[in-house]
């Protein structure tokens, strides 16, 4: 088995964007880790799909371990996995406050410090993470500040990951959404949601893979923030 072949870990992977990410890294012949706590065993042999939740640490020692064990080499991690609870700020629990840490931040530091270890090993390697145009542009009546905590945390991590790894040969980025359409809006809420957009219409699924995919094969570009967010951050 040739250890050339590049390998991508994508988490959050079992449907929507994730998903998306895994068909359009093995279109481009990449061999795939793929998690999420209820993803199901692939037929494809270059693709490795790993159960769990990744806010466990060993969750995310075992997603680098099976890309280092069955594929040798850690190329591109993709944070993808995330959760988003749209509540005013008052009405926020205790367990909605862990939920958003645990699996925004917790889920995003044990993967990305393991994976990076290992692209430091190798001279070269990429992250990504997934975050929001929320983060940057608040918007009336979308309370989302635990949003803005935990996903404006990856950005301002990101740009830090960047320069510190900069001489290192590995480069760190993020893709900031606006509202993408996948199976977590329901058709009925499309309609609004559209509106929330300057351009008039929801993200598609396709949008934010091109856009990973861009970063992925921008060797001159690390600490970016790539808005895809139909000109939300740009302002109303």
């Amino acid at each position: 088995m040739s250890n050339q072949q590049k390998v991508a870990i994508v988490t959050g992977a079992s449907q929507g964007i994730g998903a998306g990410l895994v068909k359009a890294f093995r279109d481009r012949n990449y061999r795939v880790i793929a998690n999420s706590r209820s993803i199901k065993p692939s037929s494809d042999p270059d693709v490795i799909a790993v159960a769990g939740d990744i806010a466990d640490r060993a969750v995310a020692e075992r997603l680098v371990k099976e890309a280092l064990s069955r594929f040798g080499r850690i190329d591109t991690l993709v944070n993808n996995a995330g959760i988003f609870t749209a509540k005013p700020f008052t009405d926020f629990t205790q367990d909605d406050y862990a939920k958003n840490l645990s699996v925004n931040l917790n889920g995003f530091f044990h993967v990305t410090q393991l994976a990076i270890a290992e692209m430091e090993k190798q001279g070269s390697g990429h992250v990504v993470s997934i975050t929001s145009s929320l983060t940057d542009h608040a918007i009336d009546g979308v309370p989302s500040v635990l949003a803005s905590l935990t996903k404006g945390g990856l950005n301002a991590a990101t740009k830090s990951l960047a320069i510190e790894y900069a001489k290192r040969g590995v480069r760190v980025n993020a893709v900031s959404p606006g509202v993408i359409k996948t199976p977590m809006h329901g058709p009925e809420t499309h309609a609004g949601l559209a509106s929330l957009h300057p351009v008039g219409r929801m993200g598609e699924i396709g949008d934010i893979v091109d856009a990973v995919i861009y970063l992925d094969n921008a060797g001159f570009v690390t600490g970016e923030i790539l808005h895809v967010d139909g000109g939300q951050s740009a302002g109303h």
